[in-house]
């Protein structure tokens, strides 16, 4: 068994151990919802949740299931003898009758007055109200029963036509009579199998061979195989929720619907199937050229013209009325009117095929055809211009006269033309807004506008010489637009290569105001009875006229088809919405409201649809995720919804749907359902995660702040140790060097005291040797007093600092060496103590160059590695002696020792060595102990210059 909602079959299958007694025969859906399945062996109800079978009818073949008004569900049964089984309240009670129904139960209904009525092989029984009673169907089967108009029984019995239930008794019913049928069959051979009264009180009758008979309000209708029926043996019959008729045959299943765009053919009176244009005139008649004759329509019948009635030829093609009310035909064979019940030639017509007929205001008759564009008056020929001088290779589509002049519409090159005073006034093409290809449409509003029909480019509006253009970028579905025109409420209607189009006065009004407008067309296609075309249909013209009573009749080029704007049918039902199923990672699940699906689903695919059977390709769905979606979400072109990545929660499935007249099922259908977390995803475990992480990030905190407070711990007690240190090495320098110095310039001056009055000259040289002993002593005291800054520097950079001493001086001994401070490697900061110690080691070994070596250039390389901190400083100067270099000092002097007790200090080597020429004092230190943060790990890349100076060049 399968569900089918108007796109697809989608199999029905029980709940899980449950099923079905046998294969499905007969349905029925019951007031209150519940599916009733007739099968060959037993009976079943399905309420939406559970599948119900029933024990007293387990072994009985169900033909035939009805409701009554009571609401009492009656099953026919075949079984050795059939019975008749009556179901209500989930209680079962069987019934034979005396005599019995023969082997089946056919068909069951009820009459106007309640009375339940049975079909069956032995004849035809009234069952209720009162004692069952039998009436006599000789020698004939009753195939099914309805019943008339007026309430009363009627009955199809195979090869005895209908027959209907009168004062108890069975009488003929007369289809002949009752639908006025000129030719078919007679009733009594009618082999009804099935019948069906319509909410519209048509009367359906299902044949056994002969197709289908529709019967309403006098007319009938037959449908078989030739018409496109898919059988010609009825099966079933039935009427959906929105009146749709379907047709079961034992080839396949067929649809009756009521359609907005209605079709006449040779059927209804139309001379022939190939339609060129259709008019309607003053006196309220519709005219339809055909390549067989022009039908007149003012009745239920049209009247066709032909040669016999004065046309020249059966063959029309354009029509046009005169502001005189006359009506003109062109024909393959000429021009002419109407007058007088008949039609007049007018000779001379130029060319075989005349595209388009107009007239102006001053009487002239124009037309359009292979040769020119020609114009007739008072019944003469005047003028024929030929299209190339107006710059045409080819004749005009169509031809519309305003006040003044023509307006013309091109095949070839499309383009739109106002020709005025015999010439061409004003042109319009692409490259001005027209919309591309070749104008198929021109028509003339009141208001002045020119409407031009464009096969690529929408519909061009001209007003005052400007062009505006609807296409698809505004809402049309596609731009091939055949022709346009108004209704009756001011809406506009275009016929187009995707169905037929209608776009609301107002919103036409607001698109006229504002070209940028997007339009919301209704559009009917070919399920609706429009024939979809890619290029018009109509060489001929008008292709559309307004009837009087408002309709619109339109050739498409194979009959003409009609539809009235003022009663379209509309689908009042909103359609019922089917959550169908969801699957999560590729594995389905049960529907139910609660449903909990497993941690860390991809993908997740929700199917719905939703039940309207008139046009389910017209539908639109709408949908939304509670707990995700924050709008609604348009379903276009497809029924399901897709979402990846769902973070665990409770989430609801919020799904809409709507007819094909636009009416919202605003409740649609919703399903509830939960993604599990994973463990990571649950919130005890996020809170435990914030709780150790706050933990370990406190515990981290707690480390750091030991670890800060320790190293600054050591830091001060380096630093005091290193300042204590320094003190003392200054207080040792003051006493080795300054009083030492001072010491002996008193025993100078003291030597000079006594020498002076007997030897002046000897104690002369004497003071002079105190006044060269006391310049040194002030410069050692100089540098003492230095030495006794807390830092070298402040910005931690050592190369700034050796650069600006080197400036110092420079200025101070006035030499003009040149000394370049070069440094290697990426800079790293620097222990204060060793910063300081090696800015002082380094300002010594500077300072030695500049006062004692008499070099030209000085170079100070400071090289950071990662292992180890470089500081090198040579001169090309005079040297140290040899005996100083092996003794170390030189007598009386402690630069060298002092520098090397600093680079003791921290950790480091000191190495001073003579050159060729010149001097070398090489300072290292441990990079563990020489850097305040590890340096970065060695790189096989060399090393770039970072900076350089040059002092005194």
């Amino acid at each position: 068994m399968f569900r089918f909602d108007g796109l697809r079959f989608v199999p029905w299958r029980p709940p899980r151990g449950q099923s079905l007694p046998d294969n499905p025969y007969a349905l029925l859906v019951s007031r209150d919802g519940t599916l009733w399945i007739g099968t060959f062996n037993g009976l079943a109800s399905w309420n939406g949740t559970e599948l119900t079978r029933y024990p007293q009818i387990a072994s009985g073949f169900v033909t035939s299931l009805f409701e009554d008004r009571d609401g009492t569900v009656w099953a026919g049964l075949l079984e050795s003898s059939a019975r008749l089984c009556a179901i209500r309240a989930a209680q079962v009670q069987c019934f034979t009758p005396d005599g019995g129904f023969g082997q089946f139960v056919w068909s069951l209904a009820e009459d106007g007055a309640g009375a339940l009525w049975v079909g069956a092989d032995s004849g035809l029984w009234r069952w209720k109200p009162g004692p069952p009673q039998r009436f006599e169907t000789p020698g004939m089967r009753v195939g099914d029963l309805s019943k008339t108009v007026d309430g009363q029984l009627l009955v199809g019995i195979r090869g005895a036509g209908l027959k209907r239930m009168a004062e108890d008794k069975l009488v003929p019913y007369p289809m002949r009579s009752a639908a006025r049928l000129d030719e078919w069959v007679s009733d009594a051979n009618i082999k009804s199998n099935k019948l069906l009264r319509d909410r519209d009180g048509g009367l359906w009758v299902g044949t056994e061979g002969l197709g289908i008979l529709h019967l309403q309000e006098g007319k009938a209708d037959t449908f078989t195989r030739a018409d496109g029926l898919s059988g010609n043996i009825a099966c079933s019959l039935f009427e959906d929720r929105e009146g749709n008729i379907w047709f079961g045959s034992e080839k396949g299943v067929d649809r009756f619907r009521k359609l907005p765009v209605t079709t006449l053919s040779a059927q209804q009176g139309l001379p022939n199937q190939a339609t060129k244009a259709v008019l309607t005139t003053a006196d309220g008649s519709v005219w339809v050229a055909t390549s067989g004759g022009l039908a007149r329509w003012k009745g239920a019948r049209p009247t066709v013209y032909k040669e016999s009635d004065g046309l020249p030829d059966a063959a029309v093609q354009s029509l046009y009325e005169d502001a005189e009310g006359r009506l003109w035909v062109s024909t393959g064979r000429g021009l002419a009117y109407f007058a007088a019940g008949r039609f007049v030639a007018v000779g001379g017509q130029p060319g075989k095929e005349v595209y388009s007929i107009t007239g102006d205001a001053s009487g002239n008759l124009w037309l359009s055809g292979n040769e020119g564009l020609a114009r007739l008056h008072k019944g003469r020929w005047v003028e024929t211009i030929p299209w190339a001088a107006l710059g045409r290779r080819q004749q005009a589509k169509v031809i519309v006269a305003d006040r003044d002049g023509l307006w013309l519409s091109f095949w070839q090159d499309g383009g739109v033309l106002y020709f005025k005073d015999g010439k061409v006034q004003a042109t319009y093409m692409a490259a001005q807004g027209l919309g591309a290809g070749h104008v198929a449409g021109l028509r003339l509003d009141a208001d002045g506008a020119v409407w031009a029909a464009t096969e690529e480019g929408g519909l061009s509006r001209i007003k005052d010489g400007r062009v505006t253009t609807l296409t698809v970028g505004n809402g049309l579905p596609c731009n091939a637009v055949h022709w346009s025109t108004l209704d009756d409420n001011g809406a506009l209607w275009m016929y187009t290569a995707c169905g037929l189009l209608r776009v609301m006065h107002d919103d036409l009004a607001a698109w006229i105001a504002d070209p940028s407008h997007k339009i919301v067309p209704k559009l009917w296609g070919a399920a609706d009875g429009v024939p979809l075309l890619a290029f018009s249909p109509a060489y001929f013209n008008p292709p559309v006229a307004k009837a009087p009573d408002g309709k619109l009749w339109f050739a498409s080029g194979a009959d003409i088809q009609v539809i009235a704007p003022d009663h379209l049918p509309v689908n009042p039902l909103p359609p019922p919405v089917h959550i169908e199923t969801l699957v999560a990672d590729q594995k389905p699940y049960a529907l139910a409201n609660g449903l909990r699906l497993p941690p860390l689903v991809r993908d997740l695919t929700i199917a719905f649809t939703a039940l309207s059977l008139v046009e389910p390709k017209s539908m639109r769905f709408r949908y939304r995720l509670e707990g995700h979606d924050n709008d609604w979400q348009e379903a276009i072109d497809r029924r399901q919804a897709t979402y990846t990545n769902l973070p665990p929660g409770n989430y609801r499935f919020h799904v809409k749907a709507s007819n094909n007249s636009g009416v919202w099922n605003e409740e649609g259908a919703q399903l509830a359902f939960a993604i599990l977390p994973a463990f990571y995803q649950t919130t005890w475990f996020r809170v435990a995660s914030a709780v150790l992480f706050i933990g370990l990030a406190w515990g981290g905190f707690q480390l750091w702040l030991r670890m800060r407070i320790r190293r600054l711990h050591r830091q001060f007690e380096a630093t005091l140790e290193a300042r204590v240190g320094e003190r003392t090495r200054i207080a040792r320098d003051l006493h080795d060097t300054l009083l030492q110095h001072f010491h002996g310039l008193l025993l100078q001056f003291q030597a000079a005291l006594n020498l002076l009055p007997d030897r002046p000259r000897e104690s002369k040289q004497v003071l002079a040797g105190a006044i060269d002993r006391a310049a040194e002593a002030i410069t050692e005291g100089r540098d003492t007093v230095q030495g006794l800054r807390t830092s070298a520097l402040e910005t931690n950079d050592v190369a700034d600092a050796l650069r600006a001493l080197a400036e110092d001086l420079a200025n101070e001994t006035g030499h003009a060496a040149s000394a370049h401070v070069v440094v290697n490697g990426r800079p790293q900061p620097l222990h204060p103590l060793v910063r300081d110690e090696t800015f002082r080691i380094a300002g010594e070994a500077l300072r030695n160059a500049f006062r004692h070596a008499d070099a030209k250039r000085i170079d100070v390389e400071i090289h950071y590695d990662a292992r180890q901190l470089r500081v090198r400083v040579r001169d090309d100067g005079k040297g140290i002696a040899p005996e100083v270099l092996s003794a170390g000092e030189k007598e009386g002097h402690f630069g060298l020792s002092g520098m090397r007790e600093r680079a003791a200090l921290v950790g480091g080597k000191l190495t001073v060595s003579g050159l060729d020429k010149g001097t070398e004092v090489a300072f290292s230190a441990p990079g563990s102990r020489a850097y305040s943060q590890p340096a970065p790990s060695r790189t096989w890349f060399p090393h770039r210059k970072l900076a350089s100076s040059e002092i005194g060049e």
